[in-house]
């Protein structure tokens, strides 16, 4: 048996070829002594040659900058080679950027019409006087006189011939590679070893609409967008305090993935932004494309399935989270902020929470705790009440769900499970088709296939309305992770409610409610509000207090501001 697998085996299985027949030639490039920090030999493999600093010869720049981008293959990438004017002396140079990415008019009138047009400031006459070639003089005495003319000509070209509100000036090649992936123009020229990256942003991107996932009636109605950007222009114009900082970092290797955190200066703890630092400076990753992935990468327990950080998309609930003392991470091409840390409480409130008077917001509340309560326990009590606990059961009730089953050929625990996936399955058919017909999706499944079901009396008309009910409760769960975290843990109390009734799905509380109380987000507990709540006047508390008593933050954030306001907040009463 063993020799029939081994043969299958040496039949079938794949075996890479390591082995190939082509080469590239290294000899590209003179560059010997031209940049004394690229320690490259012309005899080097093109494989092995990745100097660090630009080199002073134009050509070199050419040659490398075409090969690294691929510019014989990938025609978006664009290099248009010129002869600037400065100082009565003619220098070539090119620029260097990725169609569709920039904004064309801006590289013509900022950057090209300035430095090529005869102007005041850029005069050139027939007697040009051409640079000094290094071979041709003593290398001391050039060395001296090329010194001084590169920085004449750096600092000429940067304050007078570039008239774009964004330059900087580089001298590495990963910093030009960084500019023209971010949509930037890099500027080389001759005989300077120094480049300059101009800021001509001209990419299509989503303009600011209305939340899609955080619905609000009172509240604003702006969210998050793609670009990093936008999303922390909008963060400033709703906090308005010179205090707010964004630290930028770069995550991922190959990517490059712009990262910004965020922070109330003298307010959050310094503590919980150098924990934040640390971990994110500390992903050793190839590439990271959403927020989602950094989620995951920085929480404390990636194991648990309760968030352990918040995902929204609105920037006032990320301005109120930031003025309370905690942190936001932005991740560049993702619409979701990322807050930190988080408790229980705060995946189970609503932006509208804080725009309602507290009375509204606590029958919201109350409304909301039944109906997660309900989704998560609802079908596996049905269960455990139907074969364990009859007596619980009105003799009526008992009758009509008797009645009811007496043609239905499956156990209950089959009977759930087949509605529970089935519900499950519309809910993602609903979510993938266009939005034409997701409408209609939602009507085939809800009134034919229920309607179908039970009158071929595959199930009970009672368990109909009990996943409907478990269903409708929760989409009344505010947040999309936690309401994925009791989809999973109903089919949990299923399986115990039909094993040992109410003992089981007691055993199973019992086990959630520890798992809940190990959990910690950047060092505050998830239970917080709940277990340790010795603060009964801030905000993150469950069930809110008048605005006028929200005078002190949440204790759990240790922020360096523990008021928010004074005792007597509504003055004008006192006078």
């Amino acid at each position: 048996m063993n020799k029939f697998f081994e043969f299958l085996k040496k039949l079938f299985e794949y075996k890479p070829d390591n082995s190939y027949n082509f080469s590239i030639d290294g000899d590209r490039f003179d560059i010997k002594d031209e940049n004394p920090d690229n320690t490259n030999s012309a005899s080097d493999k093109l494989e092995d040659i990745e100097p660090k600093n630009i080199f002073t010869k134009l050509s070199n720049n050419l040659d490398f900058l075409k090969y690294k981008y691929n510019a014989l293959i990938s025609n978006d990438v664009i290099i248009r080679e010129f002869s600037l004017l400065a100082h009565d002396t003619q220098y070539n140079a090119f620029v260097i950027y990725i169609d569709g990415m920039v904004d064309s008019p801006s590289i013509n009138e900022f950057i090209l019409a300035p430095l090529m047009i005869r102007n005041r400031a850029n005069i050139f006459d027939e007697k040009q006087k051409k640079f000094i070639s290094e071979e041709t003089i003593n290398k001391v005495k050039i060395k001296k006189i090329k010194n001084e003319k590169e920085s004449n000509l750096t600092e000429f070209i940067y304050n007078s011939l570039i008239p774009q509100n964004s330059v900087d000036k580089i001298t590495e090649f990963s910093d030009v590679y960084s500019a023209i992936n971010m949509g930037n123009c890099v500027l080389i020229v001759d005989s300077i070893n120094t480049a300059f990256d101009i800021d001509v942003k001209g990419f299509k991107q989503r303009s600011v609409d209305t939340p899609n996932n955080e619905i609000v009636v009172r509240g604003a109605q702006e969210a998050f967008v793609e670009n990093i950007r936008t999303n922390t222009s909008m963060i400033r114009r709703i906090v308005n305090n010179e205090n707010l900082v964004f630290q930028t970092i770069k995550v991922g290797k190959i990517t490059k993935t712009q990262v910004a955190i965020g922070y109330i200066k003298d307010i959050a703890n310094p503590d919980l932004v150098s924990e934040v630092n640390y971990r994110i400076n500390n992903l050793d990753i190839d590439y990271i494309i959403s927020s989602g992935q950094l989620e995951q990468l920085i929480q404390d327990s990636p194991g648990s399935l309760f968030p352990q950080i918040i995902a929204t998309e609105r920037p006032d609930k990320t301005a109120n989270f930031l003025l309370e003392g905690r942190v936001i991470i932005i991740v560049n091409g993702s619409p979701y902020a990322l807050i930190l840390p988080a408790t229980f409480t705060d995946f189970l409130s609503s932006p509208e929470d804080l725009n309602l008077k507290y009375q509204f917001s606590n029958l919201q509340k109350i409304i909301r705790l039944l109906a997660t309560t309900l989704s998560v326990l609802l079908p596996g009590l049905y269960i455990a009440i139907t074969n364990y606990h009859q007596e619980l059961i009105p003799t009526e009730l008992l009758f009509t769900i008797t009645a009811a089953r007496e043609s239905v050929p499956f156990p209950t625990v089959i009977e759930i499970l087949l509605m529970e996936i089935s519900f499950e399955l519309i809910r993602e058919a609903g979510l993938r088709v266009p939005t034409p017909l997701g409408t209609t999706i939602g009507i085939v499944g809800a009134l034919i296939l229920g309607e179908a079901a039970v009158s071929a009396t595959l199930v009970s008309p009672i368990l109909i309305i009990i996943v409907a009910i478990t269903g409708i409760c929760s989409f009344s769960i505010p947040d999309f992770s936690l309401s994925f975290t009791f989809r999973i843990y109903r089919f949990i109390y299923i399986i115990l409610g039909y094993i040992a009734g109410f003992l089981g799905i007691g055993l199973g509380l019992f086990v959630q409610l520890i798992i809940m109380c190990n959990l910690k987000s950047f060092g505050a507990p998830y239970v917080t509000p709940f277990a340790l709540n010795k603060n009964k006047r801030s905000i993150s508390t469950y069930f809110i207090p008048p605005i006028w008593k929200r005078e002190q933050n949440s204790e759990f954030v240790h922020a360096q501001k523990g008021y928010s306001q004074r005792k007597i907040s509504m003055v004008w009463r006192k006078k």
